[in-house]
């Protein structure tokens, strides 16, 4: 199976089928200065689609409450990233939540975040779920790693993260809250379906919200695998680089995402529920892909 689709644009996918359905309700990831870009999120998101904010070391938490406000306005539901390492104690989570509710936020993702040293209090996302602050919000989405994840397993194994997956399942049990596993991003259909599988041979209930890298040039998926610690992806991308006739062709979604669709199609019961986009080419560009290959699933909520 091809694992990437680097090749001159094609036509159109039509319009309903597996891809379609898979693609409905997908959410989507800016940072501040990437939303400051976009004149009308209207023009390119589907009505309601979620939108995750970015919460990047050193961004004002000003700066993140004015993105969700007017993102919110624009009337599409906002959930920004609670980076535990970065916040410094349970004063300053429990005013971050403030900040957010008195614009409407009523959802966050919750995660380690980048930094090796915590600031404060917190080192993951679990002592924030049970720190309690977070009374009141309707949804908390938690981080997955169908790669493994270093920075928790430093023996390239996935036992801690996997006890990580089980205790946020168990918690989920435990509260009103909606959750789901929002994931990093991958390429490869076939390791995402193994991990959803044992996912739920291990007794993880959470419904998948699988990440996906938008179009996007191939020495910027590069760029940002290194920084995200995407293991075996960035195998394949470096060997993908060799070839210096595929370097310059832009890298579209669409393998994957039609492998996954079908496998969804085929399998009702698999765990992925939503597919989550991270716009590494750009946001106007993904959500273009989108309405273009997703039909109703990618029709903007001002459609020119």
């Amino acid at each position: 199976m091809a694992l990437f689709s680097f090749r001159k644009p094609a036509a159109p996918a039509t319009s309903g089928g597996a891809l379609e359905t898979f693609l409905k309700g997908y959410s989507i990831e800016v940072m501040p200065r990437t939303a400051e870009k976009i004149p009308d999120f209207r023009a390119l998101l589907p009505e309601g689609t979620r939108v995750y904010i970015a919460h990047i070391e050193g961004t004002p938490i000003e700066e993140m409450v004015a993105t969700a406000k007017r993102i919110g306005e624009e009337g599409y539901t906002v959930m920004p990233h609670f980076p535990a390492r970065i916040i410094r104690d349970k004063a300053v989570l429990v005013d971050w939540i403030s900040r957010y509710k008195d614009v409407g936020v009523r959802q966050g993702l919750m995660l380690a975040g980048g930094v090796a040293k915590p600031y404060g209090d917190f080192h993951s996302s679990m002592q924030m779920l049970e720190s309690g602050a977070f009374d009141g919000f309707e949804r908390l989405h938690v981080a997955g790693h169908p790669e493994g994840n270093k920075d928790i397993d430093a023996d390239g194994s996935d036992r801690a993260v996997m006890e990580a997956a089980r205790w946020k399942s168990a918690f989920a049990e435990r509260t009103d809250a909606k959750m789901a596993m929002a994931t990093q991003f991958c390429f490869d259909a076939e390791p995402v379906i193994a991990w959803v599988n044992r996912l739920q041979q291990e007794g993880v209930s959470l419904p998948v919200h699988i990440g996906i890298a938008g179009p996007a040039k191939l020495q910027t998926l590069i760029k940002f695998a290194i920084a995200c610690g995407v293991g075996p992806s960035l195998k394949v991308l470096q060997k993908r680089a060799l070839d210096v006739t595929k370097l310059l062709l832009p890298y579209e979604p669409t393998d994957v995402l039609a492998a996954l669709a079908a496998h969804k199609a085929a399998n009702p019961g698999f765990a992925i529920e939503q597919v989550h986009f991270f716009p590494l080419g750009g946001i106007k560009t993904n959500a273009e892909w989108v309405t273009a290959n997703g039909g109703l699933a990618g029709k903007p909520a001002r459609a020119a």
